[in-house]
């Protein structure tokens, strides 16, 4: 697996690149994975900490995972318990569904969860996107007191979903 590593607001030390390199590496026991297969890794430091994220596109499944610490050490080992953790649900799923899946994981190596609870859809709904643009939906999710909203653009009459970023803010995403 090859290892890009991008920083914003901070300079990249041997160190720091060898550490994520190692530990990102680890996780090539958990899949066979092919080498164009690319880790891409976005390290940014904020005044109240430290960013990493780290997006791993496979072939069957996109790993992706962001932690913030003010250690910059400390957060690249948590990211990787992330993603470690994923791929133990993601085995676990699949597991379940196909005992002769032929996925690219080298499932004998990875423990599977003991507890996971299985998803259920707990409810439905049937909506009517109405017309209206981004700043009336943002309004109109904030007096629901939902996290998204999806409505139909004006200008696009396209289906689009705003919603509420972790780290603050607003997304939008647009349907093509």
């Amino acid at each position: 697996m090859k290892v890009s590593i991008r920083g914003k607001n901070i300079a990249l030390t041997e160190g720091i690149e060898t550490k994520i390199s190692k530990k990102l590496n680890l996780l090539d026991k958990y899949f066979i994975m092919s080498e164009n297969v690319e880790a891409k890794v976005l390290i940014r430091t904020y005044p109240v900490g430290q960013k990493i994220e780290v997006t791993i596109p496979t072939e069957y499944v996109l790993l992706r995972a962001e932690v913030v610490d003010n250690d910059l050490y400390n957060a690249i080992d948590l990211v990787i318990d992330k993603l470690e953790g994923q791929i133990r649900k993601y085995k676990t799923r699949l597991s379940r569904k196909s005992k002769d899946n032929k996925l690219a994981l080298n499932v004998a190596s990875i423990e599977p969860l003991e507890h996971e609870e299985e998803d259920v859809i707990v409810k439905t709904k049937s909506i009517s996107p109405k017309p209206m643009d981004m700043e009336e939906a943002i309004m109109q999710m904030e007096l629901i007191g939902h996290s998204f909203f999806v409505y139909r653009d004006v200008e696009t009459n396209e289906i689009s979903v705003v919603y509420k970023r972790h780290n603050g803010g607003y997304g939008l995403i647009e349907t093509q």
